[in-house]
């Protein structure tokens, strides 16, 4: 017997702000799961309720370094640059820390968590 992973966590500023964005990205949806003042938290949850889930949970101090653990997204197959475009719209942003070469492109969610659009043909225009 395995353990299966439940949530992906983030500690975050605003819980209901970055769920909100991720919700956005990943077509989920998200959920307040604790409205304890100082201690928010909310659930992105897949399709189905299957896991794992996107949880955040709201932490007093900032992020102050790079991941360590971060998401891969495939871009639809038909349109990367579509799928840049509309994560920039929702607030991603492009990271200066570009691998030369690489096949993916670096971002940051509103909160600068780290999170890769994969796709050779991603280019930032």
């Amino acid at each position: 017997m395995y353990a299966s992973i439940l949530n992906i966590t983030f500690d975050s500023a605003d819980a209901r702000n970055l769920a909100l964005f991720w919700a956005a990205v990943t077509g989920w949806t998200a959920a307040e799961r604790d409205a304890t003042a100082g201690h928010i938290e909310y659930s992105v949850t897949p399709p189905g309720d299957s896991m794992p889930r996107l949880y955040f949970t709201t932490v007093p101090e900032p992020k102050t370094a790079k991941n360590r653990v971060h998401l891969d997204l495939l871009p639809p197959d038909d349109d990367p640059e579509a799928e840049l475009a509309r994560l920039l719209g929702l607030g991603a942003t492009v990271s200066d820390r570009q691998p030369p070469g690489a096949g993916w492109l670096v971002l940051a969610d509103p909160e600068g968590n780290e999170f890769c659009l994969e796709g050779a043909g991603v280019t930032v225009g």
